[in-house]
Order: structure tokens, then C-alpha cells, then sequence
């Protein structure tokens, strides 16, 4: 059995690593790996490669940056000679980044199979990019991969054939969980006691000036009860040059993005994460780490009904008043979700090759 997997962006690498790792364990599978270039800074993309273990790429289709619309139609036209060339029985597809779409879109005319590892997923705001991509290439897939019943229920209602249907877990957590060893030896030296973890990069957050500034002014009043650590997105790095901050904010510490380990022991150790993020809300739930999320909606659920993630929208007040609480030492508790056991890709694996 030929397998190709389609790679494009941070959160791609960490779900792909596992789900590699099993198949390579598999009697008569052959695996490609294409990477699509959509991410190429390197502690954005290639040092993945080199902490989590994972093989070079076979393909680089060095796409780069650019609009959804240039970046989905310059993947599709790179990527369909190599599915032409290689004709994999399976593609798969990891999350919902425009690399995943449009993977999926080149397959389905090709007639090739493809399967989605975190099918099923919805925030239900169509305004959202991402629940573009995850809607078009769940209705394109072959194979649906879910990470929580919820996806499972979502796909039903959508009129998705039962037997697609495989829940399985969240690959992601198989990286976090084989990985929080080693994070150990990747702690920052002189990690205060308490700390706020900070991540933001959506456009409607950072590309909103008046918001950024606010929530910039908030995290600084933030930083007088507990040191704010900020790793700064590319994206969000250039929108704080055009408010004249020029990378520099008094009262926090700006970073350059992080590879995964030391970020991983940042997340274990922090005393509360602020973040707009996905996947960032599935691994505080698994660590235990209470997490904000500022975004008005979530398309995992999971994380705030079992998990430590409170869904606290861009109202500045709500989400100043929600992280005083916090480091008050009013967290909210959560527990681990089903099947969140480091074992998903194992079935993700077993599912493909039978």
C-alpha cells in the first residue's frame, strides 16, 4: 500500500508525526511526504522536522505565503503533477489549513482516495477560513479520522456515510505525550514561578489595530500579578511594527516563535495560557493548564465541556477580569477527553492498512 501525506503548517507536523510513526511499523506500506511550503520559517516549519523525528520530505512544493485564494490554487497546481507521478491509494490530510483543501480538492478529480485526520471538527462561523477547509474536505474524504465525539455527531448531521466515520482520538495528543519527557530538557532558564503563556495570530484579532493595541495595554496591566511570556507570530510581529512598538513592549517578554519542545515546556509550566489558537486548547485540556481562549467561538468544544479551556471572546474587560481569577488562584479544573490516550495514530494506522 502506497501512502502519501500532505504537510503544510505547524499544526500539520505534529499530527503527522504519530500517525507516520505507526504506519512505518506496518508490514507492505510505502509512504511520500509532501510538504507544501505554506509555513516556511524555520521554527515554523522545518525544525518540526528535525524535534519530532520525522523524516525529510520527499516533496517540497516551496508554495510560501500569499491570499487563501493564491496559496489553495498555487498548492493544487504544484501538487497534482506529484499525485499524477506517484498515484498514492491513499492521501491524507491532516487539520483544516489551506494545504488540506486544496489537497483534497486536486484527489477527489484525480479519483484518489483521501483520508482527513481531524475530520469533523466545526465552530460553525463561516467567516472562519479554517471551517471553510474543514467543511470542504470532509465532504471530499474517503476516510474521516475524528479526534471527539462531537465530530462523530457533526458529520452525521451532515449526511456523512456512517462506515467514513472512524473516531480515533487526537494525534496530536500522541506528539504531546511522547514528546513531555524530552521537553524537560528544553525549560528556559530562569522561568519565573507564575507566568501567563501568550499566543495570538488570527486575523481578526491582530489585523483589528484598536483591539491589538487594548489587548497589548491589557497583557502590560497583566504583567504587574504575573510575568507575560509572548511568543510573536510572524503576523503579529509586522501588525505591532505598524502600531510603532517595533517588536518591543515594556512589561512583556516578546519572543521569536518557539520550536515545539520549549514550547511545549512553557505550556506545561505556565499558570495560565491566553491564546487564539486550536491546537493550543487541546494541549493545556491534556496538560491541565488553564487555558483563554479569545476567539467567539470554538470548533473544539471538547476542550471547554471536559477540558480546563473557557471560551472568553475579544471583549478585553471579559478576558482582563477571566486570567485576574486565574492567577487568584480561581482556575477552572477539567479532565482528559476519551481516547486523548497517545494511541490514536495506532489506529489511524490500522484502519489505513486494512
Amino acid at each position: 500500500m502506497n501512502i502519501l501525506h500532505v504537510l503544510g503548517a505547524r499544526p500539520n507536523f505534529m499530527k503527522a508525526a504519530p500517525v507516520i510513526r505507526a504506519l512505518q511499523q506496518r508490514a507492505g506500506v510505502k509512504q511520500l511526504l509532501v510538504h507544501t511550503g505554506q509555513h516556511y520559517d524555520f521554527n515554523m516549519s522545518d525544525v518540526f522536522f528535525e524535534q519530532l523525528g520525522m523524516p525529510a520530505p520527499d516533496v517540497n512544493l516551496q508554495v510560501g505565503s500569499g491570499s487563501h485564494a493564491k496559496q489553495t490554487a498555487d498548492v493544487m497546481t504544484r501538487f497534482e503533477p506529484v499525485a499524477i507521478e506517484h498515484r498514492p491509494d491513499y492521501v491524507v490530510v491532516y487539520g483544516d489549513v489551506n494545504s488540506t483543501v486544496a489537497a483534497a480538492l486536486v484527489c477527489s478529480k484525480l479519483e484518489i482516495k483521501i483520508a482527513h485526520v481531524e475530520a469533523g471538527l466545526r465552530s460553525f462561523d463561516r467567516s472562519m477560513p479554517e471551517e471553510i477547509n474543514r467543511r470542504v474536505t470532509d465532504a471530499l474524504a474517503d476516510l474521516l479520522f475524528t479526534p471527539s465525539q462531537d465530530a462523530d455527531r457533526n458529520l452525521c448531521r451532515e449526511g456523512v456515510s456512517s462506515d467514513k466515520i472512524h473516531f480515533v482520538g487526537n494525534a496530536m495528543i500522541d506528539t504531546l505525550v511522547r514528546m513531555l519527557p524530552e521537553s524537560d530538557r528544553h525549560v528556559p532558564s530562569g522561568l519565573p514561578e507564575r507566568f501567563v503563556l501568550v499566543t495570538l495570530h488570527r486575523p481578526n484579532n491582530v489585523d483589528d489595530p484598536a483591539w491589538l493595541k487594548a489587548m497589548i495595554d491589557s497583557l502590560r496591566a497583566l504583567a504587574s500579578d504575573a510575568e507575560v511570556i509572548f511568543p510573536v507570530h510572524p503576523r503579529t510581529r509586522e501588525r505591532l511594527a505598524q502600531l510603532g512598538l517595533n517588536g518591543h513592549v515594556s512589561g512583556l517578554k516578546l519572543m521569536d516563535p518557539m520550536p515545539y519542545l520549549s514550547f511545549l515546556a512553557l505550556q506545561q509550566r505556565a499558570t495560565l495560557v491566553i491564546t487564539d489558537s486550536g491546537g493550543i486548547q487541546e494541549e493545556t485540556t491534556y496538560l491541565g493548564v488553564p487555558c483563554l481562549t479569545v476567539r467567539e467561538n470554538t470548533e473544539r468544544p471538547i476542550t471547554i465541556e471536559l477540558g480546563t479551556n473557557t471560551l472568553v471572546g475579544r471583549d478585553i474587560a471579559r478576558i482582563s477580569q477571566a486570567a485576574q481569577e486565574i492567577i487568584s488562584g480561581n482556575a477552572k479544573t477539567g479532565s482528559i477527553p476519551p481516547l486523548w490516550d497517545g494511541h490514536a495514530a495506532d489506529r489511524i494506522a490500522k484502519i489505513l492498512s486494512s
